[in-house]
């Protein structure tokens, strides 16, 4: 079934990233267009929201109102390094600004300082199957 969701507060945000959970994507994947206001990117999303099927769709994920992207451990000059997304959560540190944190395995994380919380999660085509379900210890 496809998808197409946004979050305007913390709990949308969460539906979102349970979505978006071990999603996986390149360095190059993601862009911040600053006159925009905004960050992006596409990802090949495992689809748990498909009952019993082992499945992935290429997904689209933006925010709006970005201020300021900060990344730790994520080399940005490696386009073709691969990452794969465990979750997206949101802080308000000055309502209703605050921050966005995408975590990825392996310590990676980019923070998100935004004015408020605009999101729109939206798969872009039809599922393919996969054999690789994935799994955490």
């Amino acid at each position: 079934m496809t998808q197409h969701l946004a979050a305007l507060d913390a709990e949308d945000l969460a539906v979102i990233s349970a979505h978006m959970q071990d999603a996986v994507l390149r360095v190059g994947d993601m862009a911040y267009n600053s006159k925009r206001k905004q960050f992006a990117l596409v990802a090949n999303r495992f689809a748990w929201d498909a009952e019993s099927l082992r499945e992935r769709r290429r997904s689209g994920l933006h925010f709006d109102r970005v201020l300021a992207v900060k990344t730790l451990n994520i080399r940005t000059t490696d386009k073709d390094a691969v990452l794969s997304l465990l979750a997206v959560t949101f802080s308000e540190s000055n309502p209703p600004s605050g921050e966005v944190l995408l975590t990825f395995s392996g310590g990676g994380t980019i923070r998100l300082d935004v004015e408020c919380l605009e999101c729109e999660m939206k798969d872009l085509g039809p599922a393919w199957a996969t054999s690789n379900v994935p799994h955490h210890d």
